[in-house]
């Protein structure tokens, strides 16, 4: 599926509707934004409970994140 939407000054957009419903959304779900090294970005619909589990998680994850770590777990 694609859908475009326009960017506003305020940096505010609206999520088409057919993305709405493919992903269940409702006014005041909230989604996750998960912006890769090659520029492109994930979203997703989240529950309370899995903010705070990213929020305690956000961290402890940076410790597996170097260049060396990156070539020996590049192929799984």
């Amino acid at each position: 599926m694609l859908a475009i939407a326009k960017i506003t000054s305020k940096g505010q957009t609206t999520i088409p509707q057919d993305v709405r419903t493919a992903l269940h959304m409702a006014p005041g779900d909230l989604i996750a934004w998960e912006v890769g090294d090659d520029g492109t970005a994930t979203v997703r619909r989240v529950q309370p409970m899995d903010i705070e589990y990213l929020r305690a998680v956000e961290g402890t994850l940076s410790e597996w994140s170097g260049p060396v770590d990156e070539e020996a777990y590049r192929d799984l």
